[in-house]
């Protein structure tokens, strides 16, 4: 399985108190730090690489989690340095080993996809990057994708236009090719990598039947809790 790159390093500002002593990423989901659920859903379909891309308070998220034994898996931490270079420039310093290509997770995002479809569709296309998307229509945050017949057509985070019934589902796949291209310690976001390599017919699509959980927001959180209460509900 692809190493996993996880973007943490936000300041979780949208939880106001739940999340003023630590990063968000640790924030408490019945019982245990959310980045637990996101492990164990990430060793159940097989992944035994992660890299953590850290900023605020990240310490705390090096403390709680060590260096992955106890799920099997090896943990990198990567921090901020002095000046922040955006989630891709962030990611470009912390590519996993130099790996051919990675997943790119949010470090607010508990999903329910099948990691190894999603990889095999990436390999299948043949593209630079591949982005998973959900049908939106602007009922878990504003739509940012222009999606038809398994191709992304637009995709823009800050300016939503007509016709985009999609969202960024918070599962990327990237070539390190492709961050390499951008210069080292430049400020540059994800956002920008997939605008580019939508631009130059490089930018895959997976469309996901199942919606996304976040805790981003209060309500995110809220939906997140119910969640995994529900699933801990159901029979084994």
């Amino acid at each position: 399985m692809l190493p996993v790159a996880i973007l943490a390093g936000g300041l979780g500002t949208r939880l106001g108190a739940v999340a003023a002593t630590m990063p968000k990423i640790l924030v408490d989901i019945d019982g245990r730090p959310f980045a637990e659920y996101q492990l164990d859903w990430l060793r159940a379909h097989g992944v035994r690489h992660v890299v953590y891309c850290l900023g605020h308070m990240g310490d705390q998220v090096v403390a709680a989690l060590g260096d992955g034994s106890r799920w099997g898996m090896r943990f990198e931490f990567v921090m901020d340095g002095p000046v922040l270079l955006g989630t891709g420039g962030a990611l470009r310093r912390a590519m996993p080993g130099r790996a051919d290509a990675f997943f790119v997770l949010y470090g607010d995002s508990l999903l329910t996809c099948d990691l190894a479809d999603v990889a095999r569709v990436y390999h299948a296309r043949g593209r630079a990057c591949l982005m998973t998307v959900v049908a939106n229509d602007n009922q878990w945050d504003r739509s940012n994708v222009r999606f038809r017949d398994g191709e992304i057509l637009a995709y823009d985070k800050t300016d939503g236009t007509r016709g985009m019934a999609h969202i960024d589902y918070g599962l990327g796949v990237i070539s390190s090719a492709v961050l390499l291209s951008y210069p080292a310690e430049a400020r540059f976001d994800l956002a920008q990598v997939y605008q580019d390599q939508l631009r130059q017919g490089e930018l895959a699509a997976y469309e996901v039947a199942t919606r996304f959980y976040e805790i981003g927001s209060p309500a995110g959180l809220e939906d997140t809790r119910a969640f995994v209460r529900s699933m801990k509900q159901r029979p084994e």
